[in-house]
């Protein structure tokens, strides 16, 4: 089968077998009662939640436990005592513990892509390639420890009698914060990354998509002592309220909202006695340039997977297009042509590509989004409404939908929306597409379209985002992979400026200690 990407699925027949038995074996996990995981034990709270399906709600993912701060506090003690024997484990066990966890993740591949589905929502494709991410994201940290000889290095001595090192060091206890849209891959980032260089973790996954982490907590205790790895589930606040005033919690790695990830930053700077870090991933308004010189058919294809894949629900999503004035009408109408040919549906079929919106509030997003559009005067292009039909009513199943005519400080250019939109845009002068494309508070990812590389250039320099792309077929402003190109953004996409999958990433999970040995 190769090396799975988000690109490289397609043509290969061998993965949908091994999918459907997948999902026969998934399908047999729901419905269960859940544990939390403290210590390397099983614990329960007073009362539990049910998660159903996005794609049926009357499918039951399973049932689950909420958990207050006393729970949330007992992990947090939990990591803190397992803590000071993980790091002083050498690099190099850990290192191989956690390639060791890839070679697990990589035994379940099929299983882990139907429970992402299952609860998720996500179309076969992109789950697959999520638990590919993932395992690729183990194997490349784990590469990195070797090369940079576990983040030790030899200085240069100030004088003959004076050698130097440095030594990067684990902080302690980490609180991973991680989102329903990718349920495996940003909840296993942080916590292995975090788990490798000598930390502890206590993994808190959306109360929206929690069976995935279940089975990840299994994938990295297997190889770690008691406690290095917990497993809390329940609502956001009892457990945020919990972290953030620990004077045990080290640092906290969370990927959702920008409301939310600032409300944490800030809590957690207000309540700790000194500076502690904080990983912040916290989604974007992604643009996406076409310009005069650009081959149409490419920038059609990039932009409908940029648009809609994962139905339009991640962070790096295409959600705003500037098409040069002399192609605006040839590009749109190629665009619409091709998003009403998009397969929508039930995400277990195979030739799904779209599936539902992960809840009511999602759904709520997109139809405020629809009616906003025509309320000012703009043009639905395509989509706009929702599928119906047998199973399809029994969740929210949004059409692609392609807009223009949106007023350039209007919310629904400045918002993200997580919804399956996008809005069209024309513009005269490449200056003023990059000026426009820049108008964002966000800065995640951002592409562009063309084929004079002295405008590839221009983008290149003047893009104020973190991850850039030029002429991407799969996905206009999608496609982070780790060790090929890293995922982290700028301004409120991000906190640290060092990318997941990038070679810089590791050093967010360490604080730099120097050595003079006399």
């Amino acid at each position: 089968m190769g090396t799975i990407t988000y690109v490289s699925l397609e043509g290969d027949e061998s993965i949908h077998p091994q999918y459907e038995e997948g999902l026969a074996r998934a399908e047999e996990l729901l419905g269960k009662t859940h544990p939390l995981y403290i210590g390397g034990r099983e614990a329960f709270a007073g009362e539990t939640f049910t998660v159903t399906s996005p794609i049926d709600r009357r499918l039951v993912i399973g049932t689950f436990q909420r958990a207050g701060a006393g729970l949330a506090g007992a992990a947090v003690d939990a990591a803190d005592g397992a803590f000071e024997a993980w790091r002083s484990r050498p690099w190099e066990e850990r290192t191989v513990i956690m390639d060791e966890a890839a070679d697990r993740l990589e035994a379940s591949l099929f299983l882990l892509a139907a429970l992402i589905t299952l609860e998720s929502g996500k179309p076969r494709g992109e789950a697959i390639a999520e638990v590919g991410e993932a395992i690729e994201l183990f194997r490349y940290n784990a590469r990195q420890m070797w090369e940079q000889n576990g983040f030790v290095r030899q200085m240069p001595a100030s004088t003959p009698a004076q050698p130097h090192t440095s030594v990067m060091r684990p902080y302690g206890v980490w609180a991973v914060i991680s989102p329903f849209n990718f349920p495996l891959m940003l909840a296993a980032g942080a916590a292995s990354s975090a788990i490798m260089t000598g930390n502890t973790v206590v993994l808190k996954p959306t109360s929206a998509a929690p069976l995935t982490a279940v089975h990840l907590y299994h994938v990295l205790a297997a190889g770690v002592p008691n406690g290095v790895v917990n497993l809390i589930t329940g609502p956001g606040e009892p457990f945020g309220d919990a972290i953030v005033g620990s004077p045990k919690v080290a640092g906290i790695a969370f990927t959702g909202s920008r409301a939310v990830g600032m409300r944490l930053q800030r809590e957690f700077a207000a309540s700790q006695p000194y500076p502690k870090p904080i990983v912040l991933e916290m989604g974007s308004k992604n643009p996406c340039i076409v310009t005069a010189h650009a081959d149409l058919a490419k920038a059609v294809e990039g932009v409908t997977r940029g648009a809609f894949g994962a139905t339009g629900q991640k962070c790096s999503a295409t959600s705003r297009v500037y098409i040069h004035e002399s192609v605006f009408d040839a590009f749109a109408g190629a665009l619409t042509q091709r998003v009403q040919e998009i397969s929508a549906g039930d995400p277990r079929i195979r030739e799904t590509f779209m599936g539902p919106l992960i809840d009511e509030r999602a759904a709520a997003r997109f139809r405020a989004a629809a009616e906003e559009t025509r309320a000012v005067g703009g043009m639905v292009l395509c989509g706009g409404d929702f599928i119906h039909g047998g199973i399809l009513d029994e969740g929210y199943y949004p059409q692609a939908t392609v807009v223009t005519g949106i007023p350039g400080t209007h919310r629904l250019m400045k918002e993200e929306l997580f919804v399956p939109f996008v809005i069209l845009a024309p513009y005269t002068t490449l200056e003023e597409a990059l000026e426009r494309a820049n108008d964002t508070e966000y800065g995640l990812t951002a592409g562009i379209f063309t084929e004079d590389p002295a405008e590839a250039d221009e983008f290149f320099e003047q893009i104020r985002f973190g991850v850039c792309y030029a002429n991407r077929k799969g996905g206009a402003t999608t496609g982070g992979w780790p060790g090929a190109q890293s995922f982290g953004g700028w301004k409120a996409s991000g906190a640290t400026g060092k990318g997941v999958g990038g070679p810089y990433y590791l050093l967010n999970y360490m604080h730099e200690q120097a050595q003079t040995r006399l």
